[in-house]
C-alpha cells in the first residue's frame, strides 16, 4: 500500500505547542491546576459561553453532560426517561444516554445537510420523551432555530453534541452554545488538538457546578464555599474530601490545557483554512452528478467531506474504497452509518422513531474523506483524477 497523499487527518502543531509543553514538565505540575482554568476560561470566551468545563475526551464531556440531567434540581431526569438522538452519530453520542440510565428514541437524518430530521423530530416525541440530543454532523450546523421552537412547545431540554463542529456557526452564534450544553472534542483530527481533550459549555451555573463535581469522583473539591450541589463545611480537611455525587475520574491533564490555550490562538484560521477548502471542494464535486455532498446549513466548519453515491453509482462504493486506497486517499463511513445497525445496538435500550430510510442510505453509500487546516489543492487534484477513472467505469 503507498503511503497516504490524502489523509483523513493531520498535525496542527509546531514549536509552540512543542515549548508550552516542556514549559509544563518543567514546572512539575501535570494534574488538573491553573492551565486548565486558564483553557476554561479562554475557550468559553472564544465560543461565547459562560463557562466550559474541560475533560479528558469528547466522549467524557458527552457523559457529564448527560449525566448531570440526573442531579440538575430543575430537570431531575430519572431512569427510562427518553432523549432523541439522530440515528447517525459517533458512538459516544448515543453510549452516555444509556449509560446514564435513559433510552434512545432514534430519529432519522436529513440525507442533504446530515444531520437529524427536524421534521420528523415532533412525532417521535413521547410521553417519556425528555430531551433532544443533536448533532452537528461533520461541522455542519443543525437548524437550531427549528429545533429551538420544539423543544419550548414540548418542554423538553435541548442538548448539543459538537464534537466535530467547532467554529461552526449559525445566524451569528456559535455552534456549542445553543442547547443547555454543548460539547467539544479536541482529539487529534479534530479542528484544534490537545492530543485528548474534551469540553462542555453551558450558560447554566448549576450544570457547571455539577459537572465540575461529577469530573472529579463527586466530591466538592472544586466547588466554591456555597453552590449548587453540596454547600461546603468552612474545614477545609473536610470539604477536600466529601462525596457528594456518583461521579468518575475525567480529569484533563495540564499538559493538554497549555497545548489548547497554544491552538485558540490559531483556531480562527485553522476554521478559514477548512472553508476555503470546502470551497474548492462544492466546485469539483459539482462536476459528478450521481455523487452528492453534505448540504451546507449556516456556516460550517468543515470536519471532512461527505460523498453519497447515487444513481448509477449506488451500490458501488467498495470498488470506490478501493480505488482510493490503492491511489493512496484515506476515506471512513460517514461516522458511524446507521447507528442501529451495529451490533452493540442489542445492548443499548432503545426505540425507533419511523424507519431510518435516509440514514440506511448513508450507511450503504457514504463515505467521507478529510479536510485540513492548508490547502489542499494537489489533494483535490488526485480526489478528481480518482473519481474520473471511477465514474468513468460505470458510464454507459
Amino acid at each position: 500500500m503507498p503511503k497516504d497523499r490524502y489523509e483523513l487527518a493531520s498535525s496542527t502543531w509546531d514549536e509552540s505547542e512543542l515549548q508550552v509543553m516542556q514549559n509544563v514538565i518543567q514546572s512539575g505540575k501535570f494534574t488538573m491546576g491553573e492551565r486548565v482554568r486558564e483553557f476554561e476560561t479562554q475557550f468559553a470566551a472564544h465560543v461565547g459561553a459562560k463557562y466550559a468545563v474541560m475533560v479528558n475526551s469528547g466522549s467524557s464531556a458527552n457523559l457529564i453532560l448527560v449525566n448531570a440531567l440526573k442531579y440538575h434540581t430543575k430537570f431531575n431526569l430519572v431512569p427510562e426517561d427518553e432523549i432523541i438522538v439522530p440515528a447517525v452519530s459517533w458512538s459516544t453520542t448515543y453510549y452516555p444516554v444509556t449509560q446514564s440510565g435513559f433510552v434512545l428514541r432514534f430519529v432519522d437524518i436529513d440525507r442533504r445537510t446530515l444531520n437529524i430530521d427536524v421534521s420528523q423530530i415532533e412525532a417521535a416525541i413521547t410521553p417519556k420523551t425528555k430531551a433532544i440530543f443533536a448533532v452537528n454532523l461533520l461541522g455542519n450546523p443543525v437548524d437550531w432555530e427549528a429545533l429551538n421552537q420544539i423543544a419550548m412547545r414540548h418542554n423538553l431540554i435541548l442538548l448539543e453534541d459538537n464534537c466535530e463542529s467547532l467554529g461552526g456557526i449559525f445566524q451569528g452564534k456559535s455552534l456549542g452554545t445553543f442547547g443547555l450544553g454543548g460539547t467539544f472534542s479536541t482529539f487529534f483530527s479534530h479542528h484544534m488538538s490537545t492530543m485528548e481533550g474534551g469540553l462542555v459549555c453551558t450558560d447554566d451555573e448549576e450544570l457547571m457546578q455539577v459537572m465540575k463535581s461529577l469530573r472529579a469522583h463527586g466530591w466538592t473539591r472544586d466547588l466554591p464555599s456555597q453552590n449548587h450541589v453540596f454547600d461546603k463545611t468552612g474545614a477545609a480537611w473536610d470539604d477536600h474530601f466529601r462525596f457528594v455525587l456518583p461521579g468518575f475520574n475525567l480529569r484533563p491533564l495540564e499538559i493538554e490545557a497549555a497545548i489548547g490555550l497554544e491552538q485558540l490562538k490559531k483556531l480562527n484560521s485553522f476554521v478559514s483554512a477548512r472553508r476555503t477548502n470546502a470551497k474548492f471542494f462544492s466546485d469539483l464535486m459539482s462536476k459528478f452528478t450521481d455523487i452528492e455532498i453534505q448540504t451546507e446549513l449556516g456556516e460550517s466548519s468543515w470536519f471532512g467531506f461527505s460523498m453519497l453515491l447515487t444513481g448509477k453509482l449506488r451500490g458501488k462504493r467498495q470498488a470506490l474504497i478501493a480505488l482510493l486506497t490503492e491511489s493512496g486517499i484515506e476515506s471512513r463511513p460517514i461516522v458511524a452509518g446507521n447507528f442501529t445497525r451495529n451490533p452493540v445496538i442489542s445492548h443499548l435500550p432503545h426505540t425507533i422513531h419511523g424507519d431510518l430510510s435516509a440514514a440506511d442510505e448513508m450507511h450503504e453509500n457514504g463515505l467521507f474523506v478529510g479536510n485540513h487546516h492548508y490547502d489542499l489543492s494537489e489533494e483535490f487534484d488526485l480526489l478528481k483524477q480518482v473519481l474520473n477513472t471511477f465514474v468513468g467505469r460505470f458510464e454507459q
